[in-house]
């Protein structure tokens, strides 16, 4: 039978829900880092042509229908258990909503703002990091959002590899003794403040990073 929710067990065990925490937020970091560092790449390779996007949405879509579970587990035969398949795994969930929003938002330049930059000299290095990158950045601050959003829940599946995280509070301290509330409830409101902490934070930065978009709609 689930025991009820017990406050003074939060207040005792504060520094480990602190400590579990930072994990949860490392994990989402290294895994958004690295799936950035592959998305992107692969959407300004990909960009304007139709193929070869297909086939590395492809790929991204296939690997974001394997079960999380199963994932991590597929990955522990070659990683072993610990934060390197949780890491991995995150990032590999987080590749299709990166690409595809990349993509989307550089194939949304206006062709005549190309055309213009290339008539003043423009190389397609430059056209890329001085004109198509800047005015995709809404599309693709928004699939970080989401990627990001979407990798702190998953990311509590990471305690059943010994990634750590929220999950332990969840699955070790909670459902594991015999659906011990407190730490169910604490894991599960701590892993929804983080995601909406991190989504207004990301929020913030797209309006940092792109003040055109606000006087376009004023």
């Amino acid at each position: 039978m689930a025991e009820g929710i017990r406050w003074d067990w939060l207040g005792r065990h504060a520094d480990d829900i602190t400590r579990l925490t930072v994990e949860h937020l490392a994990l989402t970091g290294a895994a958004m880092g690295i799936a950035l560092a592959v998305a992107l790449p692969v959407a300004f390779a990909v960009r304007g042509r139709r193929i070869p996007f297909a086939v590395a949405g492809g790929v991204a879509d296939v690997l974001y229908t394997i079960p999380s579970l199963a994932l991590f587990a597929l990955l522990l035969p070659y990683l072993g258990i610990g934060r390197a398949p949780a890491v991995i795994g995150l990032a590999a969930y987080a590749l299709t909503m990166l690409l595809r929003n990349a993509v989307v938002g550089l194939q949304g330049v206006p062709a005549a703002v190309k055309d213009a930059a290339r008539g003043v000299g423009m190389t397609p290095r430059q056209l890329l990091w001085r004109v198509e990158l800047p005015l995709a950045l809404p599309a693709v601050i928004t699939g970080v959002r989401l990627a990001t959003v979407s990798t702190v829940g998953i990311a509590t599946i990471a305690a059943f590899v010994g990634g750590g995280g929220l999950g332990e509070l969840i699955w070790n301290d909670g459902i594991q003794r015999d659906l011990f509330l407190t730490p169910i409830v604490a894991g599960t409101v701590l892993t929804t403040l983080l995601a909406v902490v991190l989504d207004a934070a990301l929020l913030g930065v797209e309006r940092l990073l792109t003040p055109w978009t606000r006087r376009g709609r004023a």
